[in-house]
């Protein structure tokens, strides 16, 4: 059998493959999956349930099934995590938070059952922050997850788990969820692969204004690969889109012919933090490759503002509020301390206020849906700095700034346009940028084509070698090295 990390580093399309030749089973895979878990989880955190006894059981049938050439597709036998507020009956769904008295469901969630459906094995269920409210890995009942690139780093999040199992290589194939930009986040800040699909297309048993549920992978056709799966229908979801019946398998397949595509770009977003310059270097880096493909890359103006991504925090914070005096007040107490200020914050917001905020999430629909419609695809960086120290709970640390950092994300989400976080390049010390590459509503595949594009032509620079096995955390740091400097610097 081959090296554990030998085999963690093929995609889920490669996987496929060898198991059509023989070289491999599914057997083989989750043992080598479980092999890498052992190594690297100690360091990372990413998991908040191993499924040991039924993954085994599930690589074996499925080594069976393709035995005798009865397998259920592409994915029968691929090993995947998903995160933990995406229901697996019998597994208790904390939310990241140690206030919660947790639900234990009695059926798996839309996403679990067509992953099951396809023969997918599903080797357990990834950590997430209190709520999923925080764009980092710090959970007041994880702990804090960590970058496989640099342990001091974070992850980013909600997605926090996925985001780390996907970069180290426990899978190659996590599911995680986005309502402000959960999935896309932790794509810049490890390198990934994070699709965003339009709203409704992944039916959810709990959906939400904004939420969705999306592949974490480390290649475009693998996140293709897995929305052929997530997008089959479910009754549950009231939202949906009608059920479509699209070439997903079909992107890496061909290559892709820029001439004439109209690409937006958009290096200000209007609202929040400003832009580190190495990271508006990286998109306009891209945006010169996509044109010398004979793209056509216009100029676009900022469409939101700060009052209306002010708004949108808000509302969320009432949102939030409203869970958190649910909780007993011992439970209370346990939710994180940068949380229980958040939603404290929004204690005196009256209910015309509300309305009010509501009202401005309709105007980022409007303003993101008319200010894109001209293009076929959006690109612009994913979030306006770098990945940021591990103990952080937001990118500007512990104070409350609201949702400063999404304003490049989250209008995708209220409009319900697709989206993905593709790695662009690196900035000086290393750390990972990603480009975000948005297009009109209900184009997914659009989007994962131009993706797919970007993936293949980039430079070698660009291009992060997987899986990324985590340092010792002996191991100089990039941010040990960059006190260290400060320091000599007086």
């Amino acid at each position: 059998m081959r090296d554990a990390w030998e085999i963690a580093r093929l995609t889920a399309v490669e996987l496929g493959a060898a198991y059509e030749q023989g070289n491999l089973s599914p057997t083989d895979a989750i043992e080598a999956a479980f092999t890498v878990v052992d190594d690297a989880e100690p360091q990372l955190n990413a998991l908040w349930d191993r499924a040991d006894v039924s993954a085994r059981k599930a690589a074996r049938d499925s080594t069976e099934r393709w035995r005798r050439r009865e397998q259920r597709g592409p994915l029968d036998g691929v090993p995947v995590t998903v995160k933990e507020n995406l229901a697996r009956a019998g597994v208790p769904m904390p939310a990241g938070n140690a206030g919660v008295v947790p639900v234990v469901p009695d059926r798996d969630s839309p996403v679990v059952e067509r992953l099951t459906e396809a023969g997918a094995v599903i080797l357990g269920s990834t950590v997430m922050p209190d709520w999923g409210m925080l764009s980092s890995g710090v959970s007041s009942l994880h702990g804090i997850t960590r970058s496989p690139w640099d342990p001091t780093l974070t992850t980013g999040g909600s997605s926090s788990g996925a985001g780390a199992a996907a970069a180290a290589g426990y899978a190659p194939l996590h599911v995680g969820t986005d309502i402000g930009g959960s999935i896309r986040l932790p794509g810049t800040w490890l390198g990934l692969a994070a699709f965003k699909p339009s709203s409704g297309r992944v039916p959810l048993d709990i959906p939400y204004l904004g939420r969705v549920a999306g592949p974490m992978t480390r290649s475009v056709s693998d996140a293709a690969l897995l929305m052929s799966a997530l997008s089959r229908p479910d009754t549950r979801d009231w939202t949906a889109l009608a059920p479509t019946d699209l070439p997903w398998t079909d992107v890496g397949q061909a290559a892709v012919d820029l001439r004439g595509l109209r690409i937006g770009l958009l290096l200000e977003a209007g609202c929040g933090m400003a832009v580190d310059p190495e990271v508006t270097q990286v998109v306009t880096d891209a945006a010169r490759l996509f044109e010398d493909a004979g793209a056509v890359v216009e100029p676009l103006s900022p469409f939101l503002t700060d009052e209306l991504l002010h708004d949108l925090d808000t509302f969320w914070r009432v949102r939030s509020l409203r869970d958190f005096q649910a909780l007993s007040p011992d439970g209370q107490l346990r939710v994180l301390p940068f949380i229980q200020r958040w939603v404290g914050a929004a204690a005196d917001v009256s209910g015309p206020q509300v309305l009010g905020c509501y009202q401005s999430i309709l105007e980022i629909q409007k303003r993101s849906v008319a200010a894109t419609l001209p293009f076929d695809v959006v690109l612009s960086p994913v979030a306006p700095v770098a990945a940021f120290p591990a103990e952080w709970p937001m990118p500007f640390g512990d104070h409350d700034r609201g949702m400063i950092h999404i304003g490049f994300t989250a209008s995708c989400n209220m409009s319900g346009q697709p989206s993905i976080s593709v790695n662009g390049g690196f900035t000086g010390d290393g750390r990972t940028v990603g480009i975000a590459l948005s297009g009109r509503r209900f184009d997914d595949l659009g989007v994962l084509r131009v993706g797919d594009w970007w993936e293949a032509a980039r430079p070698e620079s660009a291009r992060p070698d997987w899986p990324i096995r985590p340092r010792a955390a002996a191991t100089l740091t990039l941010i040990d090295e960059r006190r260290r400097q400060e320091a000599a610097a007086g």
